[in-house]
């Protein structure tokens, strides 16, 4: 990881920003979705009272340089990590491992046994990386689309 990155917690006024990184990283980081999977995943940046609304019931930790957001992970009730966007410029710099160690001592103290999510194509190897395991593949619809994603999850040991 490069030496300038802070893992942080995100608060309210990131939300926005935090929007934008999931959009450019669904539209312009490596995948193997085409692009208009990619498009219908992201027709635009999420922003307002919704996406606000879906971070902020979660507990969110960030990467940034230079007050520069690359990346982020999100932390729900019951253990679920609904969200993992990086920057395509960032992706492959070691920022996933940080976040995840970040959210996984939060999981740890909450006493959260069982960490779970879908993971698409792209972030199933970053998450088997950090020691997730796939339940089973799954396909979903969106926006006309069919995506290829991953149950995956980590037991968390005493």
């Amino acid at each position: 990881m490069r030496d300038d990155v802070q893992i942080r917690r995100a608060n309210p006024a990131d939300f926005e920003t935090l929007g934008e990184v999931f959009h450019a990283a669904v539209r312009d980081g490596a995948t193997a979705y085409t692009e208009a999977q990619r498009a219908a995943w992201s027709p635009a940046p999420p922003s307002g009272e919704a996406w606000a609304a879906r971070l902020a019931a979660q507990q969110v930790w960030m990467a940034e340089a230079g007050g520069r957001a690359l990346g982020f992970l999100t932390l729900a009730p019951e253990g679920h990590v609904d969200l993992a966007y990086i920057l395509a410029p960032a992706q492959g710099q070691g920022l996933f491992r940080p976040l995840h160690a970040a959210l996984e001592a939060e999981a740890r103290h909450l006493g959260i046994r069982r960490l779970w999510t879908e993971a698409s194509l792209h972030a199933k190897a970053p998450f088997e990386a950090v020691g997730f395991s796939v339940v089973r593949p799954e396909t979903v619809h969106v926006g006309g689309e069919t995506f290829l994603r991953f149950q995956m999850e980590k037991h968390l040991d005493a």
